[in-house]
């Protein structure tokens, strides 16, 4: 008799099945003696949609909602149905004796697994693997302390509540919404919220009103003085009279020295890389987009097995990783590592250190690396990128701390308090990691608040007493600034702590919500983000996300409720209950239905109205009505304003081709032989005149570069005929 393995995906399924000696391949899975490998291309099976169920809720109608099926049926995904079918042929084997879900460790890797075996009607045995990492090590030891499948139980209850609540308030509120306004809207539980913070902040963007505020300095050779209010101890005073008096007062006055205060300072190393605090590192310093930062990182851990399980919201390791890491630094002590591993590996690893704690690792440890060695020339210039923040993260946290000698200053003249700083460095401790990277790492910019604002200064000698004569007093001036505008690195941080953004003062909820993890999770905020592009509801403006007015008008018809970061809060905690073995998850689905119900009744009697406010003269050439002009994440498009026709095409395009004259990024706009790149300068190039160039500049991939843009381009203007080819896939959460 065989074990069948499930993985969730080939590239998994292949390493699984190297170490396990199954060699013997087919098109669906890799056979040994012991072990047969198959696996599924993500999730197989899902919840179905609403026309599977009856044929009239292929057209939508207010009058058919709610939608509440007695039990929510499965269906298998139909680009993937091939595969299902051998994967259920696998399981219902005469040789295969129970199964094994390897499938990746964590709620929606259950919920991948468990599907299929619900729909193939699996009777037989199951276990678990449960690894965070693909390494061959990490494999043979999963396997050799396998689980029982129903350890997970719980688990995948969770995991199913969740999916089948989206589906309920998700399918509703959207249907509701699109019905009512006739418009292609759609609303979450977490999607709708997100929108409802970016449009908080750009409210307080649009009501800030700039202040002046003033302040004084004073310099002497070597140093200069700020003064401080003997009150407040502030620097800065909104009160330019009460300034201007001061420095009237205190010209030619000379400086009293009070005290010189010199103390010894450290600043801990950061903490190890959870994924949404190394993609707010990746927007910050490379622009990337969350989503691109996640599936680099995907590549990392799948195909080059060099990193460990990307969708974490952990960022310790537990003390069984301990003994581990000698391997670790030798596996990523190659190139600019080189001697810094291998300072590292000379030293003896504590369970005790900082970076250690068992009770704040749930299903993932913190990204690491992992004890497969890597050439770093087989990796491309963005996988390097983060391969290198990542590594540096690692090494910098085993380091020791940044210490510094702090001198403070205080003077007096005339009666008023002025200070003076000074910083020398002791020992730079974990910064020396980053100040031997290729790519720029000096400016040090604000590891998550640790680097103190203001260069080093180091002061002359001076003692208490001293008088210091020829000061030169200067007013200084300023204006208060208005909160700056979300990138996806902020975007990321505010769903990760939306607590401010609640409209509740309860202190429990906020702790719930914080204990939760915010808005979604660390493994879905990335398709949160990228779905509100998609659908038009938000835009860029270099790397400033806004609302487009659709969003804005979307926020005014949706439910209260829908809208408020609480509800995320009160799901997940019920739905780690769920988990826990602590409440039905009938309790759940009832209450969910109930409130699915209550927000279509909410819809049905609004008296909110919906226009376009981006109708263009052009007319669709499938259906006669005018387009809408939409901005999407790197791109501009006309799109049909009617539901069902579906019809876009793209006018513009940010490619990849840099401009001769400022080398920034330039769009290419056009069809056929008229396509044009144009620039934000003002350069203007024809394409064939693009092509030209290149081959003369000896540049051996333009051509290809454009021709698998084009391919890309007529690719994404191919769309469903229906809505519901246009939804299909994705997630209403």
């Amino acid at each position: 008799m065989k074990h069948l393995v499930i993985a969730e995906k080939p590239s998994a399924a292949r390493d699984m099945a190297r170490v396990l000696h199954c060699l013997q391949k087919s098109s669906s899975a890799l056979e040994g003696s012991q072990y047969v490998v198959t696996w599924g291309l993500g999730h197989l099976v899902t919840l179905a949609d609403p026309e599977q169920y009856d044929d009239k809720y292929k057209t939508w109608k207010m009058e058919d909602l709610p939608l509440m099926p007695d039990k929510l049926k499965l269906t298998v995904i139909r680009q993937t149905g091939k595969q299902f079918q051998a994967v259920k042929r696998l399981i219902h084997r005469n040789d295969i004796s129970d199964i094994i879900i390897a499938t990746d460790a964590g709620r929606e890797g259950e919920l991948v697994a468990r599907l299929i075996l619900e729909q193939a009607d699996n009777q037989k045995p199951v276990k678990r693997l449960w690894i965070s990492s693909l390494t061959d090590q990490s494999i043979r030891s999963g396997f050799a302390h396998l689980r029982d499948g129903h350890d997970y139980d719980n688990l995948y209850r969770a995991a199913l509540s969740r999916a089948e609540a989206d589906w309920l308030v998700g399918i509703n509120a959207t249907r509701a919404l699109t019905c009512r306004h006739n418009a292609q809207l759609s609303c979450g539980r977490v999607q709708t919220p997100t929108l409802a913070i970016i449009a908080r902040r750009e409210q307080e963007i649009k009501e800030f009103k700039p202040r002046s505020y003033y302040g004084l300095q004073a310099a002497a050779p070597g140093i200069t003085f700020t003064w401080r209010d003997q009150k407040s101890q502030s620097s800065q005073s909104f009160d330019e009279k009460k300034i201007n008096e001061l420095k009237q007062q205190l010209e030619g006055k000379p400086c009293q020295i009070r005290s010189v205060d010199q103390k010894p300072r450290q600043v801990p190393p950061p903490r190890l890389y959870d994924l949404t605090e190394l993609q707010r590192d990746a927007n910050k310093r490379y622009q990337f987009s969350a989503k691109q930062t996640l599936n680099i990182m995907q590549r990392l851990y799948e195909n080059y097995k060099i990193l460990t399980y990307p969708r974490t919201d952990s960022r310790y390791i537990s003390a069984d990783i301990v003994p581990t890491l000698p391997e670790r630094l030798k596996a990523c002590a190659v190139g600019p590592y080189q001697k810094m591993a291998a300072r590292l590996s000379r030293q003896k690893f504590s369970p005790k250190a900082a970076y250690v704690n068992d009770s704040k690792v749930s299903d993932h440890h913190a990204i690491i690396p992992t004890e497969q060695y890597v050439p770093l020339t087989d990796l491309s210039s963005d996988e390097r990128k983060i391969y290198d923040l990542v590594i540096r993260r690692f090494l910098a946290v085993m380091y020791p701390p940044y210490r510094y000698e702090q001198t403070t200053v205080q003077a007096e003249i005339g009666g008023q308090t002025f200070t003076a700083q000074g910083r020398v460095v002791t020992d730079p401790g974990w910064k020396a990691v980053y100040q031997t990277g290729e790519d720029n790492y000096d400016e040090l910019e604000d590891l998550e608040g640790l680097e103190e604002k203001g260069a080093p200064m180091t002061l002359p000698q001076l003692a208490a007493g001293q008088t210091i004569t020829g000061i030169r007093l200067t007013r200084t001036e300023g204006k208060t600034k208005p909160p700056a505008y979300f990138t996806e690195a902020t975007l990321l941080s505010a769903m990760e702590n939306p607590v401010k953004y609640m409209d509740s003062s309860d202190r429990q909820l906020q702790k719930t919500l914080t204990e939760t993890g915010g808005l979604g999770t660390v493994a879905t905020r990335a398709d949160i983000i990228e779905k509100l592009f998609d659908s038009f509801l938000l835009e860029k403006d270099g790397n400033q996300v806004r609302l487009t007015g659709k969003a804005r008008q979307l926020l005014s018809l949706v439910p209260e409720d829908l809208k408020k970061p609480e509800l995320t809060a009160d799901w997940e905690t019920r739905l780690q209950k769920i988990a826990q073995g602590k409440l039905k998850r009938s309790d759940f689905m009832k209450d969910i239905r109930g409130y699915a119900a209550g927000l279509v009744d909410e819809i049905k009697h609004s008296d909110g109205k919906f226009a376009h406010d981006n109708l263009t003269n052009k007319k669709c050439p499938r259906c006669g009505l005018r387009l809408l002009a939409v901005k999407g994440k790197n791109s501009e498009m006309l799109v049909c304003q009617d539901r069902e026709c579906g019809y876009r095409e793209t006018i513009s395009r940010v490619t990849n081709a840099r401009c001769p004259v400022c080398h920034k990024k330039m769009n290419l706009i056009g069809k056929g032989d008229s396509q044009t790149f144009i620039c934000s300068c003002g350069h203007k190039e024809k394409l064939t005149a693009f092509r030209q160039r290149r081959e003369k500049e000896g540049a051996g991939v333009s051509k290809k570069d454009v021709a698998n843009y084009m391919k890309k381009q007529q690719k994404e203007e191919k769309v469903g005929s229906s809505l519901s080819d246009l939804l299909a896939g994705i997630k209403l959460d």
